[in-house]
């Protein structure tokens, strides 16, 4: 099994059940040429689901609902990725220019605390269609912030990419999801505008 939406960008996914929402993050269209969109469409949103919530069970050891997605839930996945990318676009701490307050636009989940095989309590996700996938979308978002990893998670910063990328770099410094790709890209087309300008002002 395998993490479709983020090895298509040659994205290593995220660790652990956080995967699950880079998954969903990087069902976008992105990349040159542009890669599909794997929520436009109800044959290829329940290929790309079915293969997440296999590989998200393999890597929690926990057993994943099988979800049935029809054209509604479609709306609504894409609402959640969405949200998710326009909190990953915002500074650390959730709050946009200004410091003023974001009104979260989408989705309250049901989730139910249970005993685990340890004898820990584990938040399970509730509900059908799209509304357990976010359930567990947002347990695993939960979780992230629990352990700190959540931060890590960014959009890259070229506008005409827009795929997400887990940052492993020790103090959480990048911006780019390569460096090679996006990062000399960048870096070139800002070489280029320093040096129309100072042809202008001469």
């Amino acid at each position: 099994m395998a993490w479709t939406a983020s090895t298509r960008y040659e994205i290593a996914p995220a660790p652990s059940g956080l995967a699950l929402v880079h998954e969903l993050l990087n069902t976008v269209p992105a990349g040159r040429p542009r890669a599909a969109d794997l929520l436009a469409a109800v044959d290829d949103a329940q290929s790309w689901l079915d293969e997440a919530l296999a590989s998200w069970s393999r890597e929690s050891g926990l057993a994943a609902a099988q979800v049935r997605l029809v054209a509604d839930d479609l709306e609504e996945l894409r609402g959640l990725r969405a949200e998710l990318q326009r909190l990953l676009a915002l500074p650390h701490g959730g709050e946009g220019e200004g410091d003023e307050p974001v009104a979260p636009s989408v989705h309250v989940a049901a989730a139910a605390l249970r005993l685990d095989k340890a004898g820990r309590a584990a938040l399970e996700p509730r509900g059908q269609g799209w509304r357990y996938v976010a359930a567990l979308v947002l347990v695993e978002m939960f979780q992230a912030q629990q352990t700190d990893t959540w931060r890590r998670l960014k959009i890259c910063r070229n506008a005409r990419c827009g795929t997400a990328f887990y940052d492993r770099s020790r103090n959480n410094s990048g911006v780019w999801h390569s460096t090679k790709v996006c990062g000399n890209t960048e870096n070139l087309r800002a070489h280029r505008a320093r040096q129309r300008a100072r042809a202008a002002e001469s």
